[in-house]
């Protein structure tokens, strides 16, 4: 067994198992809940607002940066696929957010919409928007697969998986103490915390067992429209949103914050290539004038504060577009009940 496996308990090293290295794993998904807990058989991580990427390591040194829709997004961030060429150890398959800090080292999406949105490497390297890899996880490492193993071991391989230097950093975690973690987050004005079960595996969905604390409400939207823009405001009004439920188009209300003018006139073009005659919703009526109906193919990231009980948001703001979702895999967020600590 692989040297970098030494770290494993006995037990751990029953669970990783010899395979050719895959050329894909989905990614494990959080589940958000308003239940918060301390326990210390929990993790608890910060939680970004950046990008997910999930890391490619190849025996030969080829490096790829995959989004969780499977887009390679190499170009989007030479200088990361440069660090984990220099960086890594051994072939391996590793899972984290790539993020833009603000001055206060708070991650912010809006900031790193500049590097999602460069067309080429060239444009990446001359872009002035500096960008992190925090890494939280390791599914596979040096001819094994460890998704069987618990988090906590996996945290051991992962820790040595690289030599640990910017721009590629170990996110870092605490035991127990949730709660009072979780206040610390939202009073250094961070997005929230993500709870990991430590006896828990990695599949590959949803699961219960990595849950969301949020410090802000926040979510994917799929753009169904937008409306004309009034007085000195350049582009559109606002945007129509909506999610899927049941294969079917939910009319979610209307965002018309966030937006600077380059946006605006960015997004306005982009929208006007897909209007369409008629509305994209097979649930709720936008009932707003001068609306243009688009075909429903940009999702984008909005906060707000608190969902109607008719499906509506209340004080939506714009954060950015996403390219690492498929819009019929945007649906309402609904929260999970949190496991029960163990006693």
């Amino acid at each position: 067994m692989s040297d970098l496996l030494s770290r494993l308990s006995d037990n751990a090293r029953e669970q990783a198992h010899e395979v050719e290295q895959p050329e894909w794993m989905d990614p494990m998904q959080a589940k958000l809940t308003h239940d918060h807990f301390s326990d210390d058989a929990w993790l608890y991580e910060r939680k970004l607002d950046g990008e997910r990427v999930i890391v490619y390591i190849e025996s030969d040194g080829k490096v790829r940066l995959m989004s969780r829709n499977q887009e390679c997004l190499n170009d989007s961030y030479p200088e990361l696929e440069r660090a984990l060429k220099e960086c890594h150890k051994a072939p391996c398959i590793l899972d984290g957010e790539v993020v833009a800090l603000n001055d206060d080292g708070v991650s912010e999406f809006q900031k790193l919409q500049a590097r999602m949105k460069v067309s080429s490497r060239d444009e990446a390297c001359q872009s002035d928007v500096k960008v992190h890899f925090y890494f939280f996880d390791c599914l596979y490492i040096d001819g094994y697969d460890v998704t069987d193993c618990p988090l906590t071991e996996r945290k051991k391989v992962l820790k040595e998986a690289l030599d640990w230097q910017d721009p590629l950093r170990f996110t870092e975690y605490r035991k127990g103490d949730g709660l009072e973690y979780y206040q610390e987050a939202c009073d250094k004005g961070w997005e929230g915390l993500i709870a990991k079960d430590g006896e828990g595996t990695y599949v590959h969905s949803r699961s219960p067992k990595w849950l969301k604390f949020k410090c802000v409400m926040e979510q994917e939207f799929v753009i169904g429209g937008y409306t004309e823009p009034e007085g000195d405001r350049v582009g559109f009004g606002a945007l129509l949103l909506g999610f899927y439920r049941d294969a079917k188009f939910v009319y979610a209300g209307q965002v018309g914050t966030g937006f600077d003018d380059d946006t605006l006139r960015e997004l306005h073009d982009r929208l006007q290539k897909i209007e369409r005659d008629t509305s994209p919703y097979d649930e709720g009526d936008p009932q707003t004038k001068d609306v243009h109906f688009v075909t429903p193919e940009l999702v984008c990231e909005v906060g707000f504060t608190e969902w109607t009980k008719k499906d509506q948001l209340r004080h939506p703001r714009y954060k950015g577009l996403r390219r690492d979702k498929e819009p019929e895999d945007v649906h309402k967020e609904e929260e999970s009940q949190a496991a029960e600590p163990e006693l």
